[in-house]
C-alpha cells in the first residue's frame, strides 16, 4: 500500500503518492477551490438584511460568519471526503499533511477517526504551489 501526502491551502489541494518510504512523490489528485480567491463581497450579499420595529425603528442584521472562512471550511470538508474515500478503498496506509496553520485546523475538524489514525505527520507550511521535489524536501527522509 502506498503513502499519501496532502499539500493544501484554501484554494488548492494536491494529493501525492509514494510507493516506498524513500520514493519520489507522484501527483494523483488536484482539487481546486476558486472561491478562495474571491473577495468577501463576492461571496456574500451586498448589504445586510433589515428589520423594521415600530418602537426603535429600522435595524440592520449583522452577518455572524465570515464568508471566506465558511468557504474554506467547505473546501476542507471536500478534501477530507476525498481522503476518506481513499482510506476506505485501501489506497494508502499512511498520510502526511502539509498546510498553513489555519487550514490545517479546518482539516482536523472534518477528519473521520479512521483517517486520523493514518496521519503519520503534519507540516504547517503553505507550499501547495511548489514542485514535488521541493515538497518532498519538507517531509521526513523516510516516510
Amino acid at each position: 500500500m502506498s503513502i499519501w501526502v496532502l499539500v493544501a491551502d484554501t484554494s488548492r489541494a494536491r494529493i501525492f503518492s509514494a510507493e516506498k518510504s524513500v520514493s519520489p512523490l507522484v501527483e494523483i489528485h488536484d482539487l481546486t477551490h476558486p472561491e478562495a480567491r474571491m473577495h468577501d463581497n463576492q461571496l456574500a450579499s451586498d448589504e445586510p438584511g433589515r428589520s423594521r420595529n415600530t418602537v426603535s425603528g429600522s435595524h440592520a442584521y449583522t452577518e455572524e460568519t465570515d464568508p471566506k472562512r465558511d468557504a474554506a471550511a467547505r473546501f476542507a470538508s471536500k478534501v477530507c471526503e476525498t481522503l476518506e474515500g481513499g482510506r476506505v478503498a485501501g489506497r494508502f496506509s499512511k498520510l502526511y499533511i502539509v498546510a498553513p496553520p489555519t487550514f490545517l485546523g479546518l482539516l482536523r475538524k472534518c477528519q473521520h477517526n479512521g483517517l486520523r489514525h493514518l496521519i503519520a505527520g503534519e507540516v504547517d507550511k503553505n507550499i501547495s504551489t511548489r514542485d514535488p521535489a521541493t515538497i518532498r524536501g519538507h517531509l521526513p527522509d523516510f516516510l
